[in-house]
């Protein structure tokens, strides 16, 4: 069975990132993600719920590691972000996954800054 690090170490593999960018994108220092990856310690509650709203995943999968990571998804309406931001001259020219992978980062960004005021 995985454990929490691995399926996160998972997550950051699929989409690409280093384990650096990683920490650097949710505010993780690399000793608290070597802590987690030795099993000294597991992601707070809060930095878990953050971890599977950037990466899109259940909760559920990403703590109990039980059936598929499936993907989440949110009305793109909430944040502002919808369909026509594929129509900005910038994503003009790029694939529909990085336009998605964009689209993905804007709304982690506006739930993080939501979080921050909270």
């Amino acid at each position: 069975m995985q454990s929490i690090y691995q399926r996160i170490e998972h997550l950051i593999e699929s989409r690409g990132m280093t384990k650096k960018a990683f920490c650097e994108t949710l505010g993780i220092s690399t000793g608290n993600f070597g802590d987690w990856k030795r099993g000294k310690t597991t992601p707070s509650t809060n930095k878990l719920i953050e971890i599977a709203a950037f990466f899109s995943v259940s909760l559920d999968w990403l703590i109990i590691g039980k059936g598929n990571p499936t993907r989440v998804r949110e009305a793109r309406g909430e944040y502002g972000v919808d369909s026509e931001s594929s129509d900005l001259p910038l994503m003009s020219g790029l694939a529909e996954n990085e336009k998605e992978f964009i689209r993905e980062y804007i709304e982690f960004s506006a739930y993080r800054k939501e979080k921050r005021n909270d």
